[in-house]
Formats: C-alpha cells, sequence, structure tokens
C-alpha cells in the first residue's frame, strides 16, 4: 500500500484537563524510508512518551519529518519535549513570542519594561515551548514560524498552514496571559470558578450553539493545518477560537482553498462550545470529526458542539482516555477496533 494515510489522536489525561497528541503518517507503510511523519502537538509528558512509543513500535521508524507545536500552552507543548529529545526530527514549527519582544515592546504601558525583561518574561512563561526551541537549536533542528501561506510537500502530500497570519500573531502577543498586562484580581479569582451547568433542549432543528464563544489569545494564535495526501483532507486545528477559524477561512478563501470535502476535522479546544460557532461549521464540510478530551472532562467535549457536528452529517468521536486512529487504504492494526460514534444529545450545556 504506497498510498497509505492514517492519524493517531492519542489520549491526553486521565484527569479533567484536556491536551493534544497527534501523529500522521503517510506513503509507503511496509517500507519506513518511504513514509513519512508529522507530530502535531504532544500533550503532557506522558502522551509524549506514547507518541515516542507508538512511532518507535507501529510505525517502525526513529524518524519524524515534521512537528509542529501549535501554540506554547503545556499541554499541547510539553511532550513534544521528548519527541524532540528521543527521535531524529527533521524540522520543528512554532512560533517563538519572546523573539517578538522588540516589535511588541510599545504596545505595554508601563514604561520599566524592557527588551530584555519581557524576552525573558515569555520565555520563562511559556516554558515548556522555550525547551523545544533549546532542545532544536542543541540537535540542530531547523526552526520555523508557521503563518498563513506556508506551505511544505513531502512524500506527495502537501501542508498547508491557514493561519495566523504574521500580523494578526504578533498582534496576540500582549494580550496571552502571561504577558505583563496584569489581570484583576476578580478575573483571576472568577478564572478559578466551576461554572454552574444549565441545560436547555435541543433538537435537530433546534440549535443553540451561537457566536458568542471567546477564548484566550494564546488559543487563537494556534496554528491551522490543512494535511492533503491522495485526495483525503486532514484539517487540524490546534485550540484555535472563533475569530482565528474565521480568519483561517478567509485565508482559504484568498486562495482558492476549497474547505469541503475534509476527510478528517479536529475540532478546536477539545470541543469547547467557546471555541467553534454555526458559522464556521457551515463552511467546513467535513465527513468525520474528532475530538481530544480527557476521560474525566465534564465540560469536553461540549454536547452542544458535538450535536452541531453531528447536524452537518459529520461522524463525531472523542477519545475521553483512548487513543482514536483513522486509517485511509491502511492495513488494520493489532489491537485497535472500531470506535464507538458519539450520538445526538436532548439536552445540552445552556
Amino acid at each position: 500500500m504506497s498510498n497509505s494515510l492514517e492519524v493517531d489522536f492519542l489520549a491526553v489525561g486521565n484527569g479533567e484537563k484536556s491536551g493534544d497528541a497527534i501523529a500522521v503518517r503517510w506513503g509507503d507503510f511496509s517500507d519506513a524510508s518511504k513514509q513519512y511523519v508529522a507530530v502535531i502537538d504532544g500533550g503532557t509528558t506522558e502522551s509524549g512518551d506514547a507518541l515516542v512509543k507508538l512511532i518507535k513500535e507501529t510505525y517502525k521508524t526513529t524518524f519524524v519529518n515534521l512537528v509542529i507545536c501549535t501554540h506554547p500552552d503545556g499541554d499541547h507543548s510539553s511532550g513534544l519535549r521528548v519527541v524532540l529529545n528521543e527521535l531524529g526530527v527533521g524540522g520543528l514549527w512554532m512560533h517563538q513570542p519572546w523573539d517578538r519582544s522588540d516589535e511588541i515592546l510599545h504596545m505595554f504601558k508601563d514604561g520599566r519594561i524592557t527588551n530584555d525583561s519581557l524576552e525573558e518574561r515569555l520565555r520563562q512563561a511559556y516554558n515548556f515551548a522555550h525547551e523545544l526551541q533549546e532542545i532544536a537549536e542543541e540537535k540542530n533542528i531547523p526552526i520555523e514560524e508557521p503563518f498563513a501561506g506556508k506551505v511544505v510537500t513531502g512524500g506527495g502530500a502537501k501542508i498547508t498552514i491557514l493561519g495566523p497570519s504574521e500580523g494578526t500573531y504578533v498582534s496576540l502577543i500582549p494580550s496571552f496571559a502571561k504577558s505583563p498586562e496584569a489581570k484583576s484580581a476578580t478575573e483571576t479569582f472568577s478564572a478559578g470558578l466551576r461554572e454552574a451547568v444549565n441545560w436547555v433542549k435541543e433538537a435537530l432543528h433546534i440549535e443553540t450553539l451561537d457566536e458568542s464563544g471567546e477564548t484566550s489569545a494564546e488559543n487563537n494564535s494556534s496554528v491551522v493545518t490543512l494535511l492533503e495526501f491522495d485526495g483525503e483532507r486532514i484539517l487540524l486545528t490546534g485550540d484555535a477560537g472563533i475569530p482565528a477559524m474565521k480568519n483561517a477561512i478567509y485565508h482559504a478563501d484568498q486562495k482558492s482553498i476549497s474547505l469541503e470535502k475534509i476527510s478528517l476535522f479536529q475540532v478546536p479546544h477539545h470541543g469547547s462550545k467557546r471555541n467553534i460557532s454555526p458559522s464556521i461549521l457551515n463552511r467546513i464540510k467535513a465527513s468525520v470529526a474528532f475530538i481530544s478530551a480527557a476521560k474525566e472532562s465534564e465540560k469536553h467535549p461540549a454536547k452542544k458542539v458535538v450535536n452541531a457536528c453531528i447536524r452537518r452529517n459529520m461522524k463525531v468521536y472523542s477519545t475521553k482516555g483512548q487513543s482514536l486512529r483513522q486509517p485511509y487504504k491502511a492495513p488494520e492494526r493489532a489491537g485497535y477496533s472500531t470506535a464507538q460514534e458519539m450520538s445526538f444529545s436532548e439536552m445540552v450545556e445552556e
């Protein structure tokens, strides 16, 4: 099978906190020298170990052609340290906000902040991501920043970055939670509270998901990636929020990139109701939707998000403590069986 493709979403976390750890390989699986491997986010250290185990024992290789860190949050970047340390890597795509300090210094009111202090603050705040840069430099792994319009081909596949644009990314950095802009005490306190859940009724013709969801600047800096191979199209979104997804769709429109006939769509931010909206889902015509969500998470994925995907004829699957695999012209894998498709819920979180 020289045109095989498979996508693995690994389970991340056994508690309530979700994360992403995704591996994709394509090509001739009978010969490791004729296959290509990409890793998109690494989840926690434990899921990083699981990625390495998968690539060594199942993919039968110790080399990853491309690693993409969608954004610097620890639940996406931490496990990639394991991947970079234990495997050969052809290239690392990641943003480096600390290297943008001279471009954003003027955006802060506090005149005591210097270029050096801001750079160091961002390095320490996003230490897992910064460690990726250090490991890559030590191992001579080329680092590139993935912005909209970046395209690479390899092994018959085409990888296109749909977002963010460089300008949008730089404008988001001052709003990162760990940037010098201090949050108010109320905001900090409220962030730790568990939201009360009210339930409302939905039906196939009654949708309560709306356009009002908001998420963090870090999430909205997530890399949105389209991988195309042998007629299959995989859309990976990290933790992108509504504006980030709309910008990605706008970029696709400008470049005449269709977002219809998507083979697999990663629902952003673990299926949060704050990161996706009806207008976005109306533009992405996908047959299958994957959601990375922790086994014990009560809010991920949101039932109204699952319903919204089902309403648009997507088959929806969530990790929830188990790893998911989507094969295309790929041989069967021992130990894997048909996954349980998520069902429509009549009652959803308000």
